[in-house]
Parts: structure tokens; sequence; C-alpha cells
């Protein structure tokens, strides 16, 4: 009588119970710990290929370096006018970018960016197609952060609907390649275009994760 009046109104459940209840909260704790440390860097649109967040993010640092460098970001700009040169002003001429991306009016980009390279010092490049991206998709990377312009090189909504094997082919698109012929008086992008185009196969096929800044 006296050891259940100890024991009245309280609760025991059994060990084996117990030690169900230890691991269910284990795992939980786990899988929320996951939760957390992926999807603020991760870019989830790209399924296909191993992933791997760390080294997916190291390689698009690299990527970064090359995409923000003037002979890249001189063609993105946050605005409707190209930059020019090493420092990235404003185009001396101030054309616009237009609908298509190809100037505006009569002042088309081709108009002085003839199909090759003009000779002479900080002269024209050239490319039968240069232009701006159009103006209802401007990718823009002028002032982009690392983790903004990653998700919007993947987002189909920004970059033309592009698949996973488009965005690796875009590598070797012409006008990519151009960054690296920019003619004489500009710089080169800070790695050279095998290395640039193996840290960009190397982003998108770890899972095209985003920084988290």
């Amino acid at each position: 009588m006296k050891q259940h009046q100890k024991t009245k109104g309280k609760f025991f459940l059994p060990v084996k119970t117990i030690t169900v209840l230890i691991i269910v909260v284990s795992v939980i704790g786990f899988m929320s710990f996951r939760i957390q440390a992926v999807p603020s860097g991760s870019n989830a649109t790209i399924e296909d290929g191993a992933k791997d967040s760390i080294e997916s993010v190291k390689a698009f640092m690299k990527v970064y370096k090359v995409l923000m460098s003037p002979r890249c970001m001189n063609c993105h700009p946050a605005g409707d006018v190209p930059l020019q040169g090493d420092d990235s002003h404003l185009h001396a001429m101030f054309p616009k970018r237009g609908n298509d991306g190809k100037g505006l009016y009569a002042m088309k980009c081709t108009n002085c960016h003839q199909p090759e390279n003009t000779a002479g010092e900080h002269t024209p490049p050239g490319n039968r197609n240069w232009h701006l991206p159009p103006a209802n998709m401007k990718l823009i990377f002028q002032g982009r952060t690392p983790n903004q312009l990653a998700k919007q090189l993947i987002d189909p909504k920004q970059n033309n609907n592009k698949t996973k094997e488009q965005l690796i082919a875009h590598a070797d698109d012409a006008l990519v390649l151009a960054a690296w012929n920019p003619g004489k008086g500009r710089t080169l992008p800070p790695m050279s275009h095998e290395e640039f185009k193996k840290e960009w196969i190397k982003w998108i096929n770890t899972g095209a994760y985003a920084p988290k800044q």
C-alpha cells in the first residue's frame, strides 16, 4: 500500500519503447540538420548527375571570377547600355540594348562590331552575332553575388529555358569564346577557356549548387 502511494500519479514507459523513441528523435534531428545545411545553397532544378555541394560551390567560385571579369560582365550590364574597357565604364557610343539585344533603331551592334576583330589597339572586337541578352531576358551579371548569379544561370525563366546539356554546350558559344580573343589592349579572363569550361561542367554535373552568399 505504501509502495502504491509513492508511485501514484507517475507514468513509466517500458525500456524498449524509450529506446525506440530515442532512435526516432535522433533520426529526425539528423534529417533536420541536412535540410538546413543543403537547400540554402542548392539549386535543385538540375537533377541529373552526382551531387556534391562542396565541390560544386568550389567550381562555381572559379567560374564566377570569369563571369565577373570585364570580358564577360561588359555584355551583361545591369542597365540597357553595354559596358566597355577593363574598368567597365559605360560604352562611349551609348548604344541601347533594344528588344533583341542587338541595338536600337539605326545604332546596331554590328555597325561597329564586324565579323572579325578590327585591327589596332582598343578597336571594336568582332563577332557576326555581337549583342547583349534580349530585353525580355537580360541575364544580368553586374552587381550579382555568387549566390544570385548561380541561381540565375540555371533558372529556366532567366536562361532562355536552357537544359543541362544546353548550358554545358554554351561554354563553347562563339560569344563566350570571344572573351579569350578580345583584341589588342584588353585583359583576358583570369583563367584559360579550357580551365573555365572544366569548372563550368564540374559545377553543373555536381548539382549546380549556389554559394550561400
